[in-house]
């Protein structure tokens, strides 16, 4: 049986995958991880970054004695999974990105933090804040989404570039959703171009929070990628 990583998003958890884990128990080893600091999982010193994130990945498949895993990543988890096939290519095989913002710069970053501002989030979306106290802990969760302010602002001058990019050898699905907000669809296209064993994806009507993505859809997309 094919075994298959999956790494959850910014601000997200692994127990966001719970559904998408069920449906494909049968076809696959599923394994999935908390990133430092999220669903409760104690915070390293370390700062949120995400060179420190593929580091957490690499001691995870070292624990568990894990040479090279195919990977499906959701926003963060998608750029996470592509440093690692930039920077540790003989550690991941196939990948697979859902809503993953490939495009960074410095205004980029400012532009993203501005949405990450805990006291605003209470008060202008309070169903979201005690969403994020349930998945990371009542008194957590502000601490964690401050540190994702910085490590947007770490990837505002810290990014993979098109080189990287060009560099990547993998098999890449690029996966959108039509109406996801937060990436875009030129960024896709244009990483898409540059990673020469790539796969362009667009989902119509499809947003960007994977709550709102069809379980089965993403399912039935796996299994055609991995298979």
């Amino acid at each position: 049986m094919k075994e298959l990583l999956l790494l959850h998003g910014a601000l997200g958890s692994k127990d966001q995958f719970e559904g998408l884990e069920a449906t494909l128990a049968g076809t696959y080893k599923i394994y999935s991880l908390n990133f430092s600091g999220h669903g409760r999982r104690p915070s390293h010193h370390h700062a949120y970054t995400v060179q420190n994130f593929a580091h957490e990945v690499l001691d995870w498949m070292n624990e568990h004695y894990i040479q090279q895993i195919d990977v499906f990543g959701y926003s963060m988890g998608g750029y996470v999974a592509l440093w690692l096939a930039r920077f540790y290519p003989e550690r991941v095989g196939k990948i697979f990105t859902l809503g993953t913002k490939l495009k960074w710069s410095k205004e980029i970053a400012e532009q993203e933090i501005k949405m990450l501002n805990p006291e605003k989030v209470i008060e202008k979306v309070p169903a979201f804040a005690q969403a994020l106290a349930e998945r990371h802990g009542e008194h957590e969760w502000q601490s964690v989404m401050s540190k994702t302010a910085l490590l947007m602002k770490d990837l505002g001058h810290t990014h993979l570039s098109d080189q990287d990019f060009i560099k990547i050898e993998h098999h890449v699905k690029l996966g959108l959703g039509a109406q996801d907000n937060m990436v875009s669809v030129d960024e896709t296209e244009y990483t898409h171009r540059l990673i020469k064993n790539s796969e362009l994806k667009i989902y119509e009507g499809v947003p960007h929070p994977i709550e709102r993505v069809p379980l089965e859809l993403l399912a039935s997309e796996i299994n055609e990628w991995f298979a």
